[in-house]
């Protein structure tokens, strides 16, 4: 049976259309909705003076830290013990916690680090323990990362140190060793130990200038 031409045009129109229609259903049904909406990270609490900010995409032990420096720094004379204790607290957590981070550039501790060796930080960070962080600016990420749930400071005791970037030398440095542990065992086979310089960075601020 043969069909007239307007039939065969309508029906090659209804194909195209059929067509059209059920690649754009799988383009927002499969990718559009696999990319989904780009993350926001809020900056929740801060502490203006020492320049230091608490985002919202931090976990629970980094954030119940951060108020327990916010608290120390309050004060109107700041214990520096204490303080070298609560950033070597919160460096561990930040860096060592992957689940909280987007992508492998999400190096965290950063805060923390002292800024002559930040750049030096972040480039050995990104190839090493940070290389194979999968991307999660959508929020779909599948991978399973650790995530710190509590550090112990082991023990504090003041040092010298030579800050080579500057040629100068701490004299009230502090080594301060601290071990820590993940949630649900998170990080089986991670490091779970460490032993951190802190050094004075100008009049007020405490830095991390090495780890062990």
């Amino acid at each position: 049976m043969k069909l007239k031409k307007g039939v065969k045009r309508f029906l090659i129109i209804f194909i195209i259309l059929l067509i059209a229609g059920a690649s754009v259903f799988v383009y927002f049904k499969f990718f559009n909705n696999k990319k989904g909406t780009v993350k926001k990270v809020k900056v929740v609490d801060k502490i203006d003076k020492y320049g230091y900010q608490l985002k919202d995409s931090k976990n629970e032990a980094y954030k119940t830290e951060f108020k327990n420096l916010k608290e120390i720094l309050n004060k109107d004379e700041v214990n520096y013990e204490d303080y070298a204790k609560s950033i070597s607290k919160l460096f561990i957590i930040d860096f060592y916690s992957l689940d909280d981070k987007l992508a492998k550039t999400d190096v965290g501790g950063v805060d923390f680090v002292y800024k002559d060796e930040q750049a030096d930080f972040l480039e050995k960070a990104e190839n090493t323990y940070y290389k194979y962080v999968e991307s999660n600016v959508y929020g779909n990420r599948q991978q399973s990362l650790p995530i710190v749930d509590s550090v112990t400071v082991e023990s504090i005791e003041e040092t010298s140190f030579k800050i080579d970037s500057k040629n100068e030398t701490d004299d009230k440095a502090y080594k301060v060793s601290v071990t820590w542990n993940y949630k649900n065992e998170s990080g089986s086979g991670y490091q779970n130990s460490a032993t951190l310089i802190v050094v004075h960075e100008g009049d007020v601020i405490l830095s991390i200038a090495e780890m062990e």
